[in-house]
């Protein structure tokens, strides 16, 4: 526990922690935004108070991301798990295929609904290695007239990441980068659709952020309802229904933090700073913690490990919860332990672990 703000050291993977200046610049604002006598939440979406909002996230995203003015941006619903309906019903048409590469949970569901809509394989998987790695570019089998390529960047749950992402040439990547965007520079142009739930870099639950190109978009299918055609969104500048307002006004004042903090490649430098205190601890205990992904292929963003046994990992999560630790426990799939250190995860926090898994280390050997 933080001493200074009283605030719990926050591991979660999401929903996840918000910067704590965030927090007060929204708490200070909340009862009245820009002197208009009301919330940001109680504004119309379609008055000039609110519009500014809406349109200086999207140009923050646009400068922190370096996006091509070939590409909208796009703010939805309904988080990653919509998009894994909407990509195949958009772009998996009838005589043509599409490749998904497996590397953990949510890639499986992303492949499951495509499934479900359309003629749908499995480029490459980690599966046989318990998804402890990232296929190889080489690995890819991409057959003909496939639609597109998705992968998912970053998996939470098993705790590994893409440090290079594969070049798929003519067919068109796609990828769900919903837990490690804004993490680190990349480079747009690789993609023809990136999409990201908002609630564990980017701001609070309730925003699904979508870059799109325009020449895959003018390939989306026509006949679909108004509110699974991407079009629709692009066409209103994301404002055709009501949007998650305040969830963009958050989103907003998060991205205004991270281009003060020095933009991706501050961050990334962080970020990696911060991974590195809790790999040390799991790498220098000498068997006594087992980080499961390969190092290689190791995420900045979810740190995944075991204890020798799991009474020892009860006692370790009980310990740190009475300490002020939270969110450390494995996903309830896969059991464990994982850290999850996010953009706004301060490095005291990160520090703090990697000091109680020393100590607990030589208190329990």
């Amino acid at each position: 526990m933080s001493t200074e703000t009283n605030r719990a050291h926050n591991f979660n993977a999401g929903p996840s922690a918000l910067p704590l200046s965030v927090l007060q610049t929204a708490q200070a604002e909340l009862l009245d935004f820009g002197g208009a006598g009301m919330s940001i939440m109680e504004m119309s979406h379609r008055g000039k108070e609110y519009e500014a909002v809406h349109n200086q996230a999207i140009a923050l995203l646009r400068e922190l991301l370096v996006i091509p003015e070939e590409y909208d941006v796009l703010f939805l619903q309904g988080g990653a798990s919509l998009q894994f309906a909407m990509i195949p019903m958009n772009f998996l048409s009838a005589g043509k295929r599409a490749a998904y590469v497996n590397t953990g949970v949510w890639s499986e569901k992303a492949f499951d609904e495509a499934k479900k809509i359309g003629d749908a394989y499995e480029a490459a998987s980690s599966k046989p290695g318990n998804h402890s790695s990232i296929p190889a570019a080489a690995e890819l089998k991409i057959e003909a007239d496939t639609a597109y390529v998705h992968i998912t960047s970053n998996n939470t749950i098993f705790g590994t990441q893409w440090r290079d992402f594969p070049d798929t040439g003519e067919v068109p990547l796609i990828a769900d980068m919903s837990s490690d965007i804004l993490s680190r520079p990349f480079d747009v142009s690789k993609f023809s659709f990136i999409y990201a739930g908002a609630q564990k870099n980017l701001g609070p639950a309730g925003v699904t952020v979508v870059i799109i190109k325009k020449d895959i978009l003018v390939k989306a299918k026509a006949q679909l309802p108004a509110m699974l055609k991407y079009g629709t969104f692009a066409k209103d500048n994301s404002l055709y229904n009501t949007p998650p307002t305040f969830g963009i006004y958050l989103m907003g004042l998060v991205l205004k933090w991270l281009k003060a903090m020095g933009g991706l490649t501050a961050i990334s430098r962080l970020n990696e700073e911060k991974a590195a205190l809790i790999y040390d601890a799991i790498d220098a205990s000498n068997g006594f913690y087992k980080g499961h992904a390969v190092p290689a292929d190791r995420s900045r963003m979810n740190i995944t490990f075991n204890l020798t046994n799991e009474e020892l990992e009860k006692k370790f999560l009980d310990q740190a919860k009475n300490m002020g630790f939270v969110g450390l426990a494995g996903h309830r799939s896969v059991g464990g332990c994982r850290a999850s250190v996010y953009n706004a995860v301060p490095i005291v926090a990160c520090q703090a672990l990697k000091d109680l898994l020393v100590s607990f280390q030589q208190e329990n050997s």
